[in-house]
């Protein structure tokens, strides 16, 4: 008995490991812009300060036209953006969810990712969806994590931030959840709507949390920050 409590305790210390090392030399493209009052730039900051004790290769690029070259996308492991209300042209939109379709992972946060560019419904085809509203503005609201090995040992928790209502593709797997109140709107009363997702997109893979509309809410909610590091984790290329 005494062995197998051994062989396990070594096992788990080897797990995790594998699991801090698995970003480094991960060659890694930070896009961010758009609306200001997302803090896109702060939102990079505190991206890039994790990623460095990761070790992973990181680049970082203020202007989409980091999307208009396929060969340079293509080389990455994965993109965080973090990108809200702005327009791809059809030469990026293409470039952008071919890489994906074709490896290169994709992650990111509230509008940051699921509100990027309203126009541009190929890329919301791949990320599996799209903020509408937000309800109430800024309230508090209880995010429940569903079964899952990115939720593993992380406990629901209640937040202060946008509630994002979004319209959703049936086909991603739904990581978390939150159920909306009558305010200000009667008729959504009890809708189950999802916080955090993760799905394929040809071989890459995408994944997306909602919460985040100021950046240091991860810093002051753990248990998102958790779930969006190792969101960042499964969807980098292997």
């Amino acid at each position: 008995m005494k062995k197998i409590i051994i062989l396990f305790l070594i096992s788990l210390v080897s797990q995790n490991s594998i699991s801090s090392q698995f970003l480094k030399n991960k060659k890694i493209l930070i896009v961010w812009g758009g609306y200001k009052p997302h803090q896109p730039k702060l939102f990079t900051k505190n991206i890039s300060n994790w990623l460095k004790k990761q070790k992973a290769n990181i680049s970082e690029s203020n202007d989409l036209n980091a999307y208009s070259n396929y060969d340079s996308l293509i080389k990455f492991d994965l993109i965080i953006q973090s990108v809200t209300m702005m327009k791809l042209t059809r030469n990026q939109e293409e470039n952008l969810t071919r890489a994906v379709k074709n490896g290169v992972g994709i992650a990111g946060t509230h509008g940051g990712l699921g509100d990027s560019f309203r126009t541009n419904t190929g890329y919301q085809f791949m990320i599996g969806g799209q903020f509408v509203q937000h309800p109430g503005g800024k309230v508090n609201f209880n995010v429940k994590m569903l079964k899952n090995e990115l939720t593993k040992g992380l406990k629901d928790f209640n937040i202060y931030s946008e509630q994002y209502y979004l319209h959703y593709d049936p086909n991603i797997e739904i990581l978390a959840t939150t159920k909306f109140n009558a305010d200000p709107y009667p008729w959504i009363k009890n809708v189950v709507m999802p916080v955090a997702w993760k799905k394929k997109y040809g071989s890459g893979k995408v994944f997306y949390i909602s919460i985040g509309h100021d950046p240091n809410e991860f810093l002051k909610y753990t248990e998102g920050w958790e779930l969006l590091k190792r969101g960042i984790k499964w969807a980098t290329r292997n």
